[in-house]
């Protein structure tokens, strides 16, 4: 029979799911700002799949957050699931981004393009959603070798992971 000396630890996850939470956002909302200092600190022009992705983020962290303010154990877990949902729905964005768009002069009319167009984001806040380059343009701008949607799909991909391990945890 196993003393309480000898259980297992419990994992971060299961311990405090409200913590995950507030970090899932804290991502979300860093890799947003890190978006704004490339863009208007260095230069580097957005595409509307970058604006879209950045949409993504900003409900991505308020889902998030609605979580970690949230006691209910049922509002953290239908937040995780939208942290989810969002999340692999950013990696889809990243994705597209960088198998087509990216290939593609104008990339206008894409879903991205017509989102922006029919939420008027890009003239409410332009500073935030303004679209300033086509998407091959954008595709131009490299980090350690690797094109920002790919740095982008990767933290959507690692938040979609977060997410889901929260809610298998939490079952």
């Amino acid at each position: 029979m196993p003393s309480a000396l000898h259980t297992p630890p419990r994992s971060v996850f299961a311990r405090m799911p409200r913590g995950v939470l507030a970090l899932i956002a804290l991502a979300a909302l860093a890799a947003v700002g890190l978006a704004l200092l490339s863009q208007h600190g260095f230069g580097m022009q957005p595409c509307p799949w970058c604006i879209f992705q950045r949409v993504l983020y900003l409900a991505l962290a308020a889902v998030a957050l609605i979580g970690w303010i949230s006691k209910p154990r049922l509002a953290q877990t239908a937040a995780s699931m939208g942290v989810l949902v969002l999340a692999l729905g950013g990696v889809a964005s990243a994705v597209f981004q960088h198998k087509v768009a990216a290939l593609d002069a104008s990339c206008a009319l894409t879903l991205a393009d017509r989102f922006l167009m029919a939420t008027g984001l890009e003239t409410t806040l332009p500073w935030l959603f303004q679209v300033t380059a086509t998407c091959m343009d954008a595709a131009g701008y490299r980090l350690l070798g690797l094109g920002f949607e790919v740095w982008s799909g990767a933290l959507f991909a690692l938040l979609a992971l977060t997410a889901l391990r929260l809610l298998l945890v939490r079952r």
